[in-house]
């Protein structure tokens, strides 16, 4: 092939990626926690395929510059990280006015971060707990303050909460968990409100299990996990659907359907739906 055709078939293939890409996304800087692996990662990729600026945030500084780094070479997009530790109160309020002030015009927080651990009441490890209620629900509500006043300033932005459908689904051994994510959904329903007709989008996302390191730490044996392996949704397409909806008004996201099925007829009947659904929900 001489050296014009190859320009103009790489001219062509250059136009055909960027047709594809979503408009919305093209630009814009999005601020993702827990950006080290998992969905994080995942939406990391789906914002630079787009053309939108990932700046992610984790504790592993070596997998953060993994990413960022493939990013580069894969898709020749300019990513940024930072190290921080969430469950650290004082390191957000370092880290966030930084982010602010370097990164002008901040368009959107995906706050992914967060961990669980399956465990009985009378077993849970209360250092445990209290970590996560201070990376799953205190650093998401600080995270989400440095950023609104920005957000409303501008009179458009976008916080998408990653839930879980554990905070409309109570179920045995995730009592920390689902009561964290409870709040997350309690707090998220509030902010959307507060925040209706000023520009700014809050999306609340409510999903099932998904295939990722998650279960890593909340299920060391690995017996929900073959229980439900079936089940897991795929995480590349988790965050192809999330990132679709940056920046429209979407309420919530709920995956798979069938259990934000559940979920509703738990919140109709719950008596009803804990006696015919006992077994499914003591898999962990």
């Amino acid at each position: 092939m001489s050296i014009c055709k190859e320009r103009g078939e790489k001219k062509r293939q250059l136009a055909v990626f960027l047709s594809h890409m979503n408009s919305r996304i093209r630009d814009k800087k999005i601020i993702i926690t827990g950006a080290s692996g998992g969905l994080g990662e995942q939406f990391a990729w789906q914002v630079a395929e787009n053309g939108g600026t990932p700046i992610m945030i984790a504790r592993s500084l070596d997998k953060l510059q993994q990413i960022r780094d493939r990013l580069r070479d894969e898709l020749g997009v300019k990513a940024f990280i930072y190290q921080a530790d969430l469950s650290d109160g004082e390191q957000i309020d370092r880290l966030f006015p930084k982010l602010l002030s370097v990164h002008m015009g901040i368009d959107a927080l995906i706050n992914n971060a967060g961990f669980g651990r399956f465990e009985s009441v009378s077993e849970m490890n209360w250092e445990e707990t209290l970590r996560m209620f201070e990376l799953n629900v205190f650093a998401l509500i600080r995270c989400t303050r440095h950023v609104l006043p920005h957000f409303l300033e501008k009179q458009q932005g976008h916080i998408i909460n990653i839930a879980s459908q554990a905070g409309k689904i109570a179920t045995p051994k995730s009592a920390a968990y689902s009561a964290t994510k409870h709040a997350v959904i309690g707090f998220t329903n509030v902010l959307r409100q507060e925040t209706a007709n000023t520009g700014v989008y809050v999306t609340s996302v409510n999903l099932g299990p998904v295939r990722t390191n998650f279960f890593n730490l909340a299920d060391p044996g690995g017996g929900y996990v073959r229980s439900v392996d079936r089940y897991m949704l795929d995480p590349e397409k988790v965050a192809g659907r999330v990132t679709g909806a940056l920046f429209t008004k979407k309420r919530e996201i709920n995956m798979p359907w069938w259990m934000d099925t559940a979920s509703r007829m738990y919140q109709m009947f719950p008596g009803v739906m804990e006696t015919l659904l006992k077994k499914q929900f003591n898999k962990k």
